[in-house]
């Protein structure tokens, strides 16, 4: 479903009771010049052994989406970025900060997230329910924290694009729907922070990428000639 990003800010503002901060979502993907893009999942295809993590139980009073993102860059190199738990904020740019509060990084373990100011909440506290390195899967549920988006559980999934030597990624949500907000409302708001979060990823991944080619070709150039 494509999100209007006016649309979204004035659906931030009934999130988030506050006069102030209508346009926080817009603004920021803006700012960093990311328009929204339509949503890919039709014409993109996803393997069967990818979707099948994606098949949420959804309740009466919940919803669900999925974001897709195609990234220039290999898997393992997107991969590096995204299955740093402790560090979401690397391409996560509504995250202010996160802290490991239990565990070392395996499933189980609990993080705290705290947002920039004008979004629906000010911390989150986040279990990481899957990390898996062959499959390239990842998975977190909010158990706690300051926020109005309650029983959110994410999964995300890379796979090869078919392509090139490309990424898809496939980020998919079940998150409860506040009172006095829709269903399509809040899966258009939260479409619209997975689809800048995914696109700031592929800018970061497609820029290690490039750097990782110069500096292959600088090694190769500078190699003496058999």
């Amino acid at each position: 479903m494509p999100a209007d990003p006016q649309k979204s800010s004035l659906l931030l503002h009934r999130i988030n009771n506050t006069a102030t901060s209508g346009a926080t979502t817009a603004t920021a993907c803006q700012k960093r010049n990311w328009s929204p893009p339509a949503c890919a999942a039709a014409t993109t295809p996803v393997p069967d052994t990818v979707s099948r993590y994606h098949n949420h139980s959804v309740g009466p009073n919940q919803c669900c989406s999925s974001v897709v993102q195609q990234i220039a860059a290999p898997v393992s190199t997107v991969w590096a970025v995204v299955r740093r738990f402790d560090n979401p904020q690397a391409y996560k740019h509504f995250v202010k900060s996160c802290h490991v509060i239990v565990g070392d990084g395996d499933v189980g373990t609990l993080r705290e997230v705290h947002v920039i100011s004008g979004l629906p909440a000010a911390s989150s506290t986040e279990r990481l329910e899957i990390l898996d390195d062959e499959r390239h899967v990842i998975s977190f549920s909010v158990v706690g924290g300051d926020h109005r988006l309650a029983n959110y559980r994410s999964v995300t999934t890379l796979h090869p694009s078919p392509a090139g030597n490309g990424t898809v990624v496939v980020e998919s949500y079940v998150v409860d729907v506040p009172p006095g907000n829709t269903k399509e409302e809040t899966c258009v708001f939260v479409d619209t922070i997975v689809r800048c979060n995914l696109q700031s990823l592929a800018q970061i991944a497609e820029n290690l990428a490039r750097r990782s080619n110069n500096n292959n070709n600088k090694t190769s150039s500078s190699s003496p000639s058999s």
